[in-house]
């Protein structure tokens, strides 16, 4: 599928036959106030999984669509130079093997015979050719076609639809190992009727291909695609932003029922690499598709990529976690206030656990041994697979936990834990908000969550170059007792005439573990310099925000969403009524400023944008520290503007909320027209 969104823009795509996986979305918005409880799964049917052995784990590769598009460095030489990266470096011994091609791959009509054939300028030596290739490396091949007349880019290739036996022959003839099977230009044609006929088709072929069923969730494959394919999507397109990624991850997550060996929910590729989060962001990314069992398909262009996106995508501890053999995917132990548990069954007994944060802000997130499903025992031991480092707990599981990260742990009711040092959890309170100039007091913590005593214990905060940063209270101890708190103080001031923005902080403390192991631990931490609005009523378009996350592409100032790229907006026009201020955002989005206690009033005018016609169902919400103070009900794309006012006085932070209104996103471009803020 290509995203919903550019339709507007793509006009010879198919529309969406219906909401994207009605009732399963989360309508949370992105920050921590406005998170909903999971929903949760209904039984999973009893539909028998394909018996032909393959895609026992999570399929693992690469998919070029992400990171290239139809653009003409897709070609052989890409598809190649792929393939000798996974070998050389070392992504082929960490399970990836899939070297996928996706549209624009063929000619825009087929011969004669009617058969597919391959673009000559992108592929002079024709597919076999490149198969084999890839095939020496000791990889696989994968294609994609749609399950329609025309595939999904615009310039409509040819489909698969009335021609799937001579196809599947085809790419079985070509030494095809994976079939990317789309949904676009379906005529109409019942799913489960056109994908079984493919499945089907490729059986005959004799040829072993996983079949990847793309259908983007709309007729729910989970509860009948068992015995079709060997995964299947549950969404629409993946983009490379946090809130894409976000909304996909509610979509996914309460199917895990309908999981397990040969048949695998599947939330779209990886956007690993591709420049739109920041490597914490990607790292949730990576560890969540892996506790939810999710394909990792690689979809950035890996002779470009950073050594720090190889190392996200290398991580073969928490590959291991997706590749498991038992199969299970992670289910939601909790959710509240954005700090979520997930939790999966491992087949050695032990438990993946992923403590994440989906608010802009650092939170303390904790669990217990008990909750994540292990039996009662003495003491666990616990793997940060980020940190790649063991220690031993008493049964609490916790950290602070940076904004939008993931600490992924894998724990076990283990007889030897007292071989390992007693965990420590570092936490920071107090407002990460400081004003320069001004002295802001922060207390630093850090905890022993095993059964034995952390000795020599010593902690520090250090802040950037410039910055004064004094401790109040002692910043070590003799001894720390099992279950016990070091509590330090300390003074943070940012110079005066620091730029607003976010600036890192870093907590750290050294001990001993009874056995003299010394342990070096460290919480990274982000402070915000701000400044209060000026006095009066200000149009907050006008100022900095402290966070912005949108559903599809950019917040825009003064504009409406538009599409992905930044400053791609139009004037923003709500019922045909057009505001020269405001800001235009993509459900679910949020936007977050600092009013410092100094504010008294919000108020917009909101609704959807016409620029996406008759789409578009979204609610808007303001939040003040927490607390939502103002509503919408759904408002659609047919209704004028509505005005929406808020009493903020007293909050330190304002958050502008837009949430999806449990239909999915597509097109839910959403204004808060002439937005104010009076202070």
């Amino acid at each position: 599928m290509r995203h919903p969104h550019t339709r507007t823009t793509r006009t010879t795509r198919l529309r969406l036959a219906g909401a994207l996986t009605a009732g399963l979305l989360c309508t949370a918005g992105l920050a921590a106030p406005a998170v909903a409880a999971p929903t949760r799964a209904p039984a999973a049917s009893a539909a028998p999984a394909l018996a032909d052995g393959l895609a026992l784990t999570p399929p693992m590769g690469f998919n070029n669509w992400n990171s290239t598009h139809c653009r003409a460095d897709f070609d052989e030489a890409m598809v190649k130079g792929i393939a000798d990266l996974f070998v050389a470096k070392g992504l082929k011994d960490a399970g990836y093997r899939y070297v996928n091609l996706d549209d624009c791959w063929a000619l825009p009509n087929r011969d004669a015979d009617g058969k597919l054939v391959p673009d000559p300028a992108r592929f002079p030596n024709g597919i076999k050719a490149v198969a084999d290739y890839v095939h020496a490396k000791g990889l696989k091949l994968g294609i994609y076609t749609s399950a329609g007349t025309r595939t999904c880019n615009s310039a409509g290739f040819p489909g698969a639809l009335g021609h799937e036996y001579s196809d599947a022959r085809q790419f079985a003839d070509w030494g095809v190992d994976y079939l990317k099977y789309d949904n676009c230009n379906n005529q109409g044609v019942d799913a489960k009727k056109r994908y079984t006929t493919m499945r089907d088709a490729l059986r005959a072929t004799g040829r072993p291909i996983v079949y990847s069923i793309c259908e983007w969730g709309e007729n729910k494959p989970w509860e009948w695609a068992a015995d079709v394919g060997h995964l299947w999507r549950t969404t629409g397109d993946i983009s490379d932003n946090w809130g894409s990624m976000l909304s996909i991850l509610k979509q996914n997550l309460p199917l895990a029922p309908y999981a397990g060996p040969g048949h695998w929910n599947d939330p779209d590729m990886l956007e690993v690499g591709n420049g739109g989060m920041t490597d914490t962001e990607y790292r949730s990314h990576f560890s969540l598709w892996s506790v939810m069992a999710a394909p990792l398909l690689i979809g950035t262009d890996l002779r470009k990529a950073s050594q720090a996106t190889f190392d996200i995508l290398d991580n073969k501890e928490v590959v291991a976690v997706d590749q498991d053999p038992l199969g299970k995917q992670g289910a939601v132990v909790s959710s509240a206030g954005g700090r979520w548990v997930i939790a999966k069954e491992m087949k050695d007994g032990s438990r993946a656990v992923a403590l994440f944060n989906e608010s802009g802000t650092a939170q303390r997130i904790a669990t217990s041994a008990s909750a994540v499903g292990l039996p009662r025992a003495t003491a666990y031991t616990l793997r940060d697979l980020w940190q790649h480092s063991s220690s031993h707990t008493a049964g609490t599981i916790a950290a602070t936990v940076p904004a939008h990260g993931t600490v992924l742990l894998r724990v076990a009711a283990d007889p030897h834990w007292a071989a390992y040092p007693p965990a420590a959890e570092l936490g920071l309170a107090g407002s990460p908000l400081l004003e320069a100039a001004t002295p802001a007091a922060l207390t630093g913590t850090v905890t022993d969550l095993g059964r034995t005593p952390a000795r020599h214990v010593s902690v520090s905060l250090t802040g950037p170059a410039g910055w004064t940063v004094r401790p109040t209270t002692a910043t070590t101890a003799a001894t720390l007792p099992a279950g016990r708190t070091l509590r330090t103080g300390w003074r943070v001031t940012a110079p005066a005439g620091t730029p607003t923005g976010a600036y890192g902080l870093t907590l750290r403390a050294d001990y001993r573990s009874p056995s003299g192991q010394r342990v070096t631990t460290a919480l990274p931490l982000t402070a915000s310099v701000v400044v209060r609005p000026p006095a009066g009523t200000s149009y907050l378009s006008d100022l900095p925000w402290l966070s912005a996350a949108s559903g599809w592409g950019p917040v825009e100032r003064d504009t409406s969403n538009g599409e992905s790229a930044a400053g791609d907006g139009h004037p923003i026009t709500i019922g045909g009524t057009v505001y020269a201020k405001g800001l235009g955002a993509h459900a679910p989005s949020d936007i977050s400023y600092y009013t410092g206690a100094a504010c008294t009033k919000v108020s917009a005018d909101v609704g959807v944008d016409d620029e996406k016609g008759a789409q578009g169902t979204v609610t808007f919400e303001i939040w003040a520290d927490g607390t939502k103070v103002a509503s919408t009900g759904v408002l659609t794309n047919a209704m004028p503007a509505q005005p929406l006012t808020a009493d903020v006085t007293g909050a330190q932070v304002v958050h502008l909320v837009v949430t999806d209104a449990g239909d999915g996103n597509d097109s839910d471009h959403a204004d808060w027209a002439d937005a104010r803020v009076s202070c």
